[in-house]
C-alpha cells in the first residue's frame, strides 16, 4: 500500500525515548499520520551526535523571539 506524500509524525503517547548507554544511540517512538488518520508507527533512530545536533536545532527554533518595541 503506497503512503500519501503528506505524512507527519508525532511522538507516540506513553512510550518513552530509549537510549543505549554504550553507544549513545537514541530511539524516539513516532506515530505517522496522513492528516488525522493514523498510518503506522516507526522509530526515529539517532546517533549521539545526531541527537545532540537535533536537540540544539529544536531548542534554537523553540526559543521565544524578542518582540519589537515601538
Amino acid at each position: 500500500m503506497p503512503l500519501p506524500a503528506r505524512l507527519h509524525a508525532s511522538p507516540r503517547r506513553d512510550e518513552p525515548v530509549s537510549v543505549d548507554t554504550g553507544t549513545g544511540e537514541v530511539r524516539v517512538p513516532l506515530a505517522l499520520y496522513a492528516l488525522d488518520e493514523h498510518r503506522g508507527d516507526i522509530e526515529l533512530v539517532l546517533s549521539r551526535v545526531e541527537g545532540t545536533t537535533l536537540s540544539a536545532l529544536l531548542a534554537a527554533h523553540l526559543r521565544p523571539r524578542p518582540r519589537a518595541v515601538g
